[in-house]
């Protein structure tokens, strides 16, 4: 007997999803779709902002350190914006988790769009679920060889256009295009799209359902979001079990269960790959248990086919209760349903399901209406936080001026006493000006009697700042001695810049150090 502890690691089992069809499938297509068709085109989008700025609808302006969305630009010291869309993020996904589960997983999380697309490249070059079994299980041979290259080198122009789109924000598109082309880009743009290239091809092509399992933390989140009101994909023991081919209803040669349980392929080697941390909680399983079957209950609608198990991409049985690995995507209710729709059965033995509708349906009576689901207190505070922070956002960009100033007294030394004995203080100022052309304005000054503004390098108070841009500039104070300001140790004051062309001005407060003494 060897001494030696039992091992940690669980070797993967392939996994090989049939194709399915129907009204979640189909709004799977479309949503992939929309969000590559976004993620690709988006970089090639082009919004005129004037001749001094770039002409790039969506640009993360890393040089210049702007991010300029449609007519929307956002600069570093702005960068509560960022942050405010952030919080927004986490708060739908909140709110969409509390209400639709892992919905977001299922349908938008970029792992799942790409693996959605490779898995369709897979079907595509080898064939439906049973050929790439029978594929995986072969030798290597010709035509297996030349299948998978195919496949793989489908996958990495898949991944180089998934790279190469990436670095497109950061910079302008053609420029960047015409860069690559020619071998004149950055190292930093070929380090990216190699990076992203080498991701991609391996978390979307060999990864897939253990990138969800293993390296996202969400799914241990969730339990946190998830509570017994919320709607969630789950299998109806009460109506399903016992399960069956329906021996008891027709003799097993001419069922159609047994047709339909043939056509369904294989099971993957009778069980589910090894997943850890399975919830089996009141807030992941959605379901009671059945009541134990005798030899002689009639069977339930489900007749153990595995056609919602052979569509998972996740390799799961739904009907073993909702699991960590479960996304959520819904495939398994198409498969259900065409099933129960060929038995001429009521369709929905997995659907999405709320705990809190389970007694209610075991009972006879139906399940709660959506909007009971929706519209909860906890999901309202979670769309009134998120819409009061978009408000905010909203408003504050509004609000925003295009001139804009800041003040920073020098601080060494605070101030200079001159051969005349006037008080000298010195200002760092910073002009920031947001619109797409020059912008001439005047500083002045306003204090206590006896004070002089000077500006280093300039004769008088004009002062030119170029378009997007900002301009730091020194000025200088000066307090004749007679001055109340020279001779006290601290004075209010304020610095004032106006727009002419606009007349829009901003100003700031500051304070003059005297020599007390």
């Amino acid at each position: 007997m060897s001494d030696s502890p039992p091992s940690l690691y669980a070797a993967r089992d392939p996994i090989f999803p049939r194709r399915v069809q129907g009204v979640f499938r189909r709004l799977k297509w479309q949503i992939m779709a929309l969000t590559l068709g976004i993620y690709y085109v988006t970089p090639w989008l082009r919004w005129d902002r004037g001749l001094a700025l770039p002409d790039q609808a969506v640009l993360v302006d890393l040089a210049h350190r702007r991010f300029y969305f449609l007519w929307i630009e956002i600069w570093p010291h702005e960068f509560y914006f960022v942050a405010g869309l952030l919080i927004m993020a986490g708060l739908g996904l909140f709110l969409f988790t509390a209400v639709l589960g892992r919905v977001w997983c299922g349908y938008t999380c970029p792992q799942t769009v790409w693996t959605d697309l490779f898995l369709l490249v897979e079907r595509w070059v080898e064939g439906d679920r049973n050929a790439r079994l029978r594929l995986h299980k072969s030798s290597w041979s010709w035509r297996k060889s030349r299948l998978r290259l195919t496949k793989w080198a489908l996958w990495l122009m898949i991944a180089l256009a998934t790279g190469g789109a990436w670095v497109f924000y950061f910079a302008d598109a053609p420029t960047l295009l015409r860069d690559l082309l020619t071998g004149e880009a950055p190292p930093v743009a070929w380090i990216s799209i190699a990076i992203l290239t080498c991701t991609t091809f391996v978390f979307g092509g060999f990864m897939r359902e253990q990138v969800c399992i293993y390296m996202c933390p969400w799914p241990r989140i969730q339990g946190a979001m998830m509570d017994d009101g919320t709607l969630t994909v789950a299998y109806r023991t009460w109506r399903g079990e016992p399960r069956g081919k329906g021996l008891k209803r027709h003799a097993q040669s001419t069922t159609p269960e047994a047709e339909i349980s043939r056509a369904a392929g294989p099971q993957l080697g009778g069980r589910s790959p090894a997943l850890p941390m399975q919830r089996r909680d009141s807030a992941a399983v959605l379901q009671p248990k059945p009541a134990t079957a005798t030899p002689t209950a009639e069977p339930g609608d489900c007749i153990d086919c595995n056609a919602c198990v052979n569509v998972c991409p996740m390799g799961i049985d739904i009907r073993d209760g909702q699991q960590m690995a479960c996304i959520t995507c819904a495939l398994c209710i198409d498969a259900c349903d065409e099933v129960m729709g060929k038995l001429g059965r009521p369709r929905g033995l997995i659907d999405y399901i709320a705990l809190s509708d389970a007694p209610r349906e075991m009972a006879g009576a139906a399940p709660r209406p959506l909007w009971h689901h929706v519209l909860r207190p906890r999901n309202v505070i979670y769309f009134a936080l998120w819409a009061a922070i978009g408000l905010a956002l909203l408003i504050a960009l509004y609000l925003r001026p295009t001139l804009e100033l800041t003040v920073s007294p020098v601080r060494n030394p605070t101030y200079v006493t001159l051969s005349d004995g006037s008080i000298r203080n010195a200002y760092d100022l910073r002009l920031r000006n947001r619109e797409g052309q020059t912008q001439e304005v005047t500083l002045r000054l306003t204090g206590p009697e006896g004070l002089e503004l000077a500006i280093e390098g300039a004769e008088g108070a004009m002062i030119p700042v170029a378009a997007d841009s900002q301009r730091q500039i020194r000025a200088y104070v000066t307090a004749t001695p007679e001055a109340h300001a020279a001779r006290h140790d601290r004075s209010a004051i304020s610095f004032t810049v106006e727009d002419l062309a606009t007349g829009e001005t901003a100003e700031v407060a500051s304070s003059f150090n005297g020599d007390p003494k």
